[in-house]
């Protein structure tokens, strides 16, 4: 063989080995503060098998679903952060007081339903791109922000005295609220009175008239038994959606070779995809038992709408106002809901035509 030749193939497989040796085996220590009936769960075995498969094993996922790496949002965080967890899931509440921004999720009707939302989450857009980088930035580097998925639908106003059909109607009720100020801000602006108590003390508290009502997903509150606990009056006002925000520790994706970075962001869509479908399945059932059970459902009209959007506008002042990075992170949020509507509107008008 010419030496010429030698030379490239001698190069050849030392550039092989060298990639071979690059691509160590790692495992991914995921965990989630839910159960397995959640859509949390059901994202993370979508995630772990697409991984493991694509990657041909060299990436393994492990669960921990409950308490058993971190027993809060706040611990759990901490863990991303430290590297002793690689992958968790949140809600907006459960880490607004490392990103005070996350709450954009929970301002009140700004997307309308689950073709905008999802549109506004989607990988690329305006909305998608600030977060992370907002994320990034804030963590230096620590944490990265993969993905937003769903946990539950949309959150709707439910308690234990009676039909809300307008703002008015929620007027001195005492209601269930994380500790976050966002939501604080929204049930005062809807002359309701809001009671932080913390999830698992919540059918308690509704029993014995602690708070009076709460704001939820129909799966959540079908899952914890809260008509048992006296909650049988929920409006479909859809004020908010659920979103659920997978976080992963910076310094673990970055050790990654490129196929496998590339393959865990496909895994975080595939996850993603995976949650967005679970809410709008399961709540079908779950509608279905709060009523058999004698719960009162009821859907506003578009004029009541209306009013309770009226009602929440000072909410959005007070959080470019006073949320840090609030300005920067709303104007994503709805720069993307209209670019959103309108491609929607093309897509139905170009079915319709």
């Amino acid at each position: 063989m010419p030496k010429h030749l030698m030379r490239a193939t001698l190069a050849a497989l030392l550039a092989t080995t060298a990639i071979a040796a690059q691509a160590q085996d790692v495992t991914l220590r995921a965990t989630a503060n839910s159960n397995e009936n959640d859509e949390d769960y059901d994202g993370l075995v979508v995630f772990k098998n697409y991984v493991e498969q694509a990657s041909n094993g060299s990436i393994a996922v492990e669960l921990f679903i409950g308490t058993q790496l971190c027993s809060n949002g706040q611990e759990c965080m901490q863990g991303v952060a430290d590297g002793s967890i690689d992958i968790f899931v949140s809600t907006s509440g459960g880490t607004s007081g490392i990103f005070p921004f996350v709450q954009v999720l929970d301002l009140p009707y700004v997307m309308a339903d689950d073709r905008i939302a999802e549109g506004v989450l989607e990988a690329g857009s305006d909305f998608m791109t600030t977060m992370q980088d907002m994320v990034e930035q804030t963590s230096g580097g620590q944490i990265k922000l993969m993905t937003i998925g769903n946990t539950g639908g949309w959150r709707n106003f439910a308690n234990t005295q009676r039909r809300v059909e307008t703002p008015e109607d929620l007027a001195g009720l005492k209601i269930r609220t994380v500790v976050a100020d966002l939501p604080q801000e929204l049930t005062r602006a809807l002359g309701a009175a809001p009671t932080p108590i913390p999830w698992p003390e919540l059918f308690t508290s509704l029993q014995t008239g602690v708070v009076e009502g709460t704001k939820n997903g129909i799966t959540d509150i079908m899952g914890m038994r809260f008509p048992d606990a006296g909650l049988q009056y929920m409006t479909l006002d859809g004020h908010a959606y659920m979103g659920a925000l997978w976080f992963m520790n910076g310094e673990r994706f970055a050790s990654l070779d490129d196929l496998q970075k590339r393959i865990v962001v496909d895994g975080f869509y595939q996850l993603q995809q995976a949650t967005f479908a679970s809410p709008k399945r399961k709540s079908i059932e779950a509608y279905q038992a709060f009523q058999e059970g004698g719960g009162d459902l009821y859907v506003p009209t578009p004029e009541q709408m209306e009013l309770f959007s009226q009602a929440a506008e000072p909410v959005y002042e007070w959080f470019q106002q006073n949320v840090d990075g609030g300005a920067e992170i709303y104007e994503a949020m709805t720069s993307s809901v209209e670019t959103v509507e309108a491609e929607i509107d093309r897509q139905r008008q170009a079915v319709i035509e």
